[in-house]
């Protein structure tokens, strides 16, 4: 499995992409859309919500189970990515494609602090043992 290497990850399967005006995009990773299996429903956080990082701020559905989506970070939410109101699939299909959420951190250093490629692989390597 390949985590890309421009991502920033969280230990709970979030991956997080900075942008160049200062926003971050947020989805969830491969390996944890594999472990759900196919996506059903999306339910992302409203535009203008203020979420704490670590927050339960998304529900993503799959026909195994649903799964919390977790804010990487503080900060308020800028965009949701509805394409996945209709084609939730789409995650399955390009987890690092088929965001769920934007959001604007209140501190660009929290971003910057979150897990890289290599130690969000460490994280999957031990849950698998």
């Amino acid at each position: 499995m390949s985590n890309p290497s421009n991502l920033k990850y969280t230990a709970s399967h979030e991956w997080v992409r900075s942008e160049a005006d200062g926003t971050v995009t947020i989805g969830i990773t491969q390996h944890a859309q594999e472990l759900l299996g196919d996506m059903v429903f999306v339910e992302a956080p409203t535009a203008g919500r203020k979420l704490k990082a670590k927050e339960e701020c998304a529900v993503v559905e799959s026909v195994k189970a649903a799964a919390d989506v977790y804010a990487p970070v503080s900060g308020e939410v800028t965009a949701t990515n509805s394409d996945l109101d209709s084609s939730p699939e789409n995650i399955n299909n390009d987890p690092y494609g088929a965001w769920i959420f934007k959001m604007k951190p209140d501190n660009a250093a929290d971003v910057a602090a979150l897990l890289d490629a290599a130690a969000y692989q460490a994280v999957v390597d031990s849950e698998a043992h």
